[in-house]
């Protein structure tokens, strides 16, 4: 269940994606010879007007097939290569803008259904029902860990942060009982919390939130998901950058990204928190698959715009010839860094 579920959120990134590249360049009078889901070779195709529509063996991935995109064909009006720079580059960061649109639609529609959020950040006059306890993290070597309990444990049998704190506060030194529910199972553990911790670890070394239901009207959620969408793609560029950097320094590993296989799991796991939280799940998805093609990166939407910021500074395109080498050394990296980190997920799970 967890897999066709991925594959169906999977989809929907994609053809969210790719649709921004096809509609802008139809809507431009750009010529487009290929829809396609998922990378060749072909399973099925049909062909509509000038355009062929095809599912591909290979799921990961997607592509639109553009008339002129390599350069060539610019004395012909239909041709992407004959447009003016402005219009090809906003057929390229089409995609990028429909996956934020789409996390946008889905955070507003959570807001509509109801959404999981942090009590403390919710709209003010919003309704919040289900309000819950909830394990953002845990440190090492701390009592919490020692205990086994995780980041996403929800604790049971306390009605706010501050009376669990204050039964935490009442019971260092001694060891106490703790009920808490890990996906649809509850779970009990004992645990000592700390007298004298570390400074900024707590007696137990978690960190916590609560978390509820929240529901606003729908002219109040289109506004509100605008926001929460702008935050989150701020707090995902950042943290895309300081991963970059740290990685570049030796500093980060695999075991700070989610491949395919990563991906799967937590979507199964997600699935069972309900409906409001796959939402969530997809546009957190959407909007880092955003932020992701648009980095300056060979192959990816941003290293396309980055030849076109070449070519506007020094007044003609790059050779085709290069710019197709290039985009093809970087295809084959991300290819590789893909299957290093779904290696890395399968050891993980093993």
């Amino acid at each position: 269940m967890s897999i066709i579920l991925f594959v169906f959120i999977l989809a929907l990134l994609i053809l969210s994606h790719e649709f921004g590249h096809f509609i802008i360049a139809k809507k431009s009078g750009v010529r487009v010879d290929e829809f396609g889901f998922g990378f060749p070779p072909r399973l099925l195709k049909f062909k509509k007007g000038e355009t062929i529509y095809s599912i591909n063996l290979i799921p990961f991935g997607g592509f639109v097939k553009i008339y002129g995109e390599e350069g060539a064909e610019k004395q012909d009006p239909r041709s992407f290569a004959s447009k003016p720079i402005s219009i090809r580059a906003l057929v390229i960061a089409a995609g990028v803008i429909f996956n934020i649109f789409l996390g946008w639609i889905l955070i507003s529609s959570g807001y509509m259904v109801g959404l999981p959020t942090s009590v403390s950040s919710a709209p003010a006059g919003a309704e919040i029902s289900e309000r819950s306890i909830i394990i953002l993290e845990v440190r090492n070597g701390t009592p919490a860990e020692i205990a086994d309990l995780k980041a996403g444990d929800k604790i049971l049998g306390f009605n706010s942060i501050e009376e669990f704190q204050s039964f935490v506060a009442e019971n260092k030194g001694r060891e106490v009982k703790l009920n808490y529910q890990r996906g649809e199972e509850n779970f009990s553990a004992k645990i000592t919390p700390r007298a004298d911790p570390p400074q900024g670890q707590g007696s137990l070394g978690i960190s916590l939130d609560e978390i509820g239901i929240v529901k606003i009207p729908w002219y109040r959620a289109v506004w509100e998901g605008a926001k929460v969408t702008y935050n989150l793609l701020i707090t995902i560029a950042v943290s895309i950058y300081m991963f970059v950097a740290n990685a570049i320094k030796g500093l980060a590993g695999f075991e700070q990204v989610l491949g395919p296989v990563g991906i799967v799991t937590v979507t199964g796991t997600v699935a069972k928190m309900g409906f409001a939280y796959i939402l969530n799940f997809v546009a957190l998805l959407s909007i880092n698959l955003a932020i992701i093609n648009i980095l300056p990166f060979p192959s990816l939407d941003g290293g396309r715009l980055l030849f076109l910021a070449i070519e506007k500074i020094k007044g003609s395109p790059v050779n085709p010839k290069i710019s197709g080498i290039i985009h093809s050394i970087g295809l084959a990296l991300l290819l590789i860094l893909m299957l290093a980190i779904t290696y890395h997920d399968i050891m993980r799970l093993i």
